[in-house]
């Protein structure tokens, strides 16, 4: 297990089972650090990361850092590394002025870095681009954003799930499911 790309929906069970992995490597001794990304930027995201802060053990270490993902991971001596969440990290990058395509090539920089560490890391996302149609050029600017991180850490990553009601479906390379034919090149 060296990355792993949780997916999904709000409340899908993402994190919880972030969480429950996180406490059977700390049951077996492992160390874990849990990289939250997300700023207070209002009372009601203050009481959400108290409630995240509540779920974790003590003795897990917290690093705070909504852009620096890499600089984050760097910092993780060892053990399993949880990141929560690359929604809000790519949030906080493109309300820190990033341009599209630099914010993919952090992506593709960091999923590398989470994909090439000798230990564990979790990586989370939300799904949005399964919902209504965002009616703003804002909007629809961070779907897209969005779905591009998503699609970059999804194959960076060894083992990618979509959970759904606290329930996960493997995603696999759809070029494995498909029977297409190659090209000629004579």
């Amino acid at each position: 297990m060296a990355l792993t790309f949780l997916i999904g929906g709000a409340r899908s069970g993402k994190s919880s089972l972030a969480v429950d992995i996180g406490h059977r490597h700390d049951a077996a001794g492992i160390d874990v650090t849990y990289i939250a990304t997300a700023p207070v930027i209002d009372d009601d995201m203050a009481d959400r990361i108290e409630r995240h802060r509540e779920e974790r053990p003590a003795a897990w270490s917290t690093i705070e850092e909504p852009t620096d993902l890499i600089g984050a991971l760097d910092a993780v001596s060892s053990g399993l590394a949880i990141i929560d969440c690359l929604t809000l990290w790519t949030s906080n990058l493109m309300w820190a002025d990033h341009g599209d395509n630099a914010i993919r090539e952090l992506a593709t920089n960091t999923a590398h870095a989470a994909a090439s560490r000798t230990e564990p890391t979790v990586a989370i996302s939300n799904e949005v681009g399964l919902g209504i149609h965002p009616d703003t050029d804002l909007g629809r600017r961070y779907r897209d954003v969005l779905g591009w991180v998503n699609q970059i850490w999804a194959e960076a990553a060894d083992t990618s799930l979509l959970l759904v009601a606290g329930r996960a479906v493997s995603l696999a390379d759809p070029w494995g499911h498909l029977d297409v034919p190659v090209a000629r090149t004579d």
